[in-house]
């Protein structure tokens, strides 16, 4: 099964969608379900069930170690991975919270690369994903919006990190959560 970790914001699904009408010129972009939006902590791919036990284990110690009390996550803005030049990921990123997510991320880092799951291979940078790129046809639009737009996304409480699977479809991505870990 495809897993990752993740907080979710499901309560900001009307803000998301709201930076994404920000974006209606770019053409090229595919679009992220508001209601699947997250932030995820670490992708750890395809996971033999076998491993599920061991890997929930994990996760609680992780969040325990990583000692993060209940916080506000508020998200705004726009940014893109890799660069302007060469956009695949349209994001909007995190005002406040981020130092709580930074704790949780190495903390799940650090207990799934003992377990044997590949370390990350970039720089963490908290983000929630509102669009891939698909094709540079709106390319320009999107280099716009980044440099004029400053959407307030908004904010919710954040009480727990999931783990997530995640099922491809024809339609998108369906995700259904597998575990939950209280801060």
């Amino acid at each position: 099964m495809r897993l990752f970790v993740s907080v979710d914001v499901d309560p900001l699904a009307d803000g998301i969608a709201d930076a994404q009408d920000r974006l209606p010129d770019a053409g090229g972009l595919r679009f992220v379900d508001p209601g699947n939006a997250h932030v995820t902590l670490k992708f750890l791919g395809e996971v033999d069930s076998g491993r599920q036990d061991a890997l929930e284990s994990a996760l609680a110690t992780a969040v325990d170690d990583a000692a993060v009390a209940p916080f506000e996550l508020t998200l705004g803005g726009y940014g893109v991975f890799p660069s302007l030049d060469y956009i695949s990921v349209v994001w909007t990123g995190v005002r406040r919270g981020g130092p709580e997510l930074t704790r949780l991320h190495e903390a799940v880092e650090r207990e799934t690369t003992s377990l044997g799951f590949d370390p990350a291979d970039h720089d963490f940078t908290p983000h929630v994903t509102l669009a891939r790129m698909d094709d540079a046809r709106g390319k320009a639009a999107v280099q716009r919006a980044v440099a004029d737009a400053d959407p307030d996304v908004g904010s919710a409480e954040v009480r727990d990190v999931r783990l997530t699977k995640s099922t491809l479809t024809d339609d998108g991505p369906e995700y259904e959560t597998i575990g939950r870990y209280p801060l």
